[in-house]
């Protein structure tokens, strides 16, 4: 089809449809593999076939030497893993589309979230995730992520790294204790407080604890290519927090965020550093503060010159708002069912965001088949190709879950399971409270359990249980603490466009 016989190196989609439904293998759609750090959009109802095309994008990219990074949701795209199987439904789709197919593996590295599921434990420091995502993983409203910025403003110039979730809540409840430590920069009001540790507590209680502290994971290992020019495939595996959505896109974006910290420019490339796919992509959306998106289109906007291809995944375009949908150069979309007054309506806004065709796109839409996706994407020189209904590649990987021993032989031979699988617990702003407000206290006698404790009365603690930060948090030295704080040696971090940390991190 004119307008999809690139120059240079390009990812094979599959083969145009003619208007009696066959395919014509002579006519290949692609996409340039230099406009893949223009983004794209991978969209359609459930079981139309997103995944296989996330299959066939991955196994692309790696084998041109693109490093690859996969949210797998429901389990999947473990599959990259493995070497396809043979069948006559692939050998029927490669026949109609060109394919000279035959099974093989990407080299593929399994990651989780803290550690909780199969996979290499990935994990983020308070300090490091930043008060921005973090409001939005506790749903907190302006003034609450107002206050929540204080915290990690004073932590961040007073030397008190935020690993974790105690380090965190001991904050809070020091500044809530000593208002006067905020002087001049804005206040913590008790309510508030209280609302954001109900919100750390609800958060905890959810098994968050896992996904914050040390080692934490350094988003350059998701750039690795092996010894024979392949790009490693990063597949982040999420059935195990798939009932915490808001929990694992924020991650996601926390992701992509740190990679925009870290990285160089690198202008315009022949070819993208990583192509990240952000599955489930309308679950960073819902609820967004209109701060909170726009920093996700100055993110995608920005991060193109370091060489990262963003391809979001949903359902429907319409899950994307109209300002990061603009930033998107490739479409892939897939069947929409349009069952309901509500799918209608997404159909109709769908067609709406595509160049002018010769399709009745609102039809084909609603009656594509399994495999079959409507694309259009950039050329070599920025000019949107045409419309073309396209019948997909079939993916030469497993067309289901890995083996859970195939899985499991992978996060065993991983270099990175030696780097990130025994997690630390270091001196951090807990234990800093506790140190300096403990040497302020004067030494004294063992406390003697109070006479409700020695008869056993239900619901009283003996002193001797408490903590030292539960004991310094009620006295007169702990207020004094508060003076002196403002003047401590800390390092000073300055933080990115989601809040994240940039530098000073270990």
């Amino acid at each position: 089809m004119k307008g999809y016989d690139f120059q240079g190196p390009a990812v094979e989609l599959g083969a145009l449809v003619r208007e009696d439904g066959t395919a014509d293998a002579a006519e290949q759609i692609r996409i340039p593999l230099a406009m893949l750090n223009r983004h794209g959009l991978v969209a359609g109802a459930t079981g139309t076939g997103k995944t296989k095309t996330l299959q066939v994008l991955a196994e692309q990219l790696s084998a041109q030497g693109v490093p690859v990074f996969l949210a797998d949701v429901k389990g999947d795209l473990s599959g990259l893993a493995a070497p396809g199987e043979p069948s006559d439904r692939v050998t029927a789709r490669a026949a109609q589309v060109g394919q000279a197919w035959r099974p093989a593996a990407c080299p593929v590295e399994f990651l989780s979230l803290g550690g909780q599921g199969a996979g290499v434990p990935v994990r983020a420091t308070m300090t490091a995730f930043g008060p921005v995502l973090l409001a939005k993983v506790l749903d907190l409203n302006e003034t609450q992520e107002s206050s929540l910025g204080l915290v990690f403003h004073f932590a961040d110039h007073n030397g008190m790294p935020l690993l974790d979730l105690k380090d965190l809540i001991a904050v809070i409840r020091y500044l809530t204790a000593t208002p006067e430590a905020l002087r001049g920069i804005g206040g913590l009001s008790a309510a508030t407080a209280g609302v954001i540790l109900r919100a750390l507590t609800g958060f905890e209680a959810q098994g968050a604890e896992a996904f914050f502290g040390e080692p934490e994971f350094d988003v350059r290992d998701l750039l690795r290519v092996t010894g024979d020019g392949q790009g490693v495939v990063s597949v982040l595996e999420l059935p195990a927090v798939r009932d915490r959505p808001l929990l694992f896109s924020t991650f996601l974006m926390w992701l992509l965020a740190d990679l925009f910290q870290v990285l160089p420019e690198v202008g315009d490339p022949d070819r993208p550093t990583l192509v990240f796919f952000f599955d489930e992509a309308h679950l960073l959306f819902d609820g967004a503060s209109a701060e909170f998106r726009r920093s996700i289109v100055q993110t995608v906007r920005l991060i193109r010159s370091k060489g990262v291809g963003v391809f979001f995944v949903t359902q429907t375009p319409d899950d994307v708002p109209a300002e990061v949908l603009a930033q998107l150069g490739a479409r892939v979309q897939h069947a929409l069912r349009a069952f309901t007054p509500r799918d209608a309506k997404a159909l109709k806004a769908t067609v709406s965001t595509f160049p002018r065709s010769g399709y009745d796109l609102a039809r084909l839409l609603a009656e594509l088949a399994i495999g079959d996706a409507v694309v259009t994407v950039l050329s070599e020189t920025g000019v949107p190709t045409p419309v073309a209904w396209t019948r997909l590649r079939a993916p030469r990987t497993l067309m289901a879950a890995a083996a859970p021993e195939v899985v499991a032989g992978v996060v065993a031979a991983s270099p990175l399971s030696r780097k990130y699988g025994t997690a630390v617990d270091r001196r951090s702003a807990y234990e800093i409270l506790a140190a300096r407000l403990a040497e302020q206290q004067p030494a004294a006698p063992p406390a003697r359990p109070a006479p409700e404790a020695r008869s056993g009365r239900a619901g009283t603690e003996p002193e001797g249980r408490r903590s030292v930060l539960d004991n310094v948090l009620e006295s007169k030295e702990f207020r004094s603490l508060a003076r002196s704080a403002a003047s401590a040696l800390g390092r000073e971090i300055t933080r990115s466009i989601f809040g994240t940390a940039r530098r000073g991190r270990r």
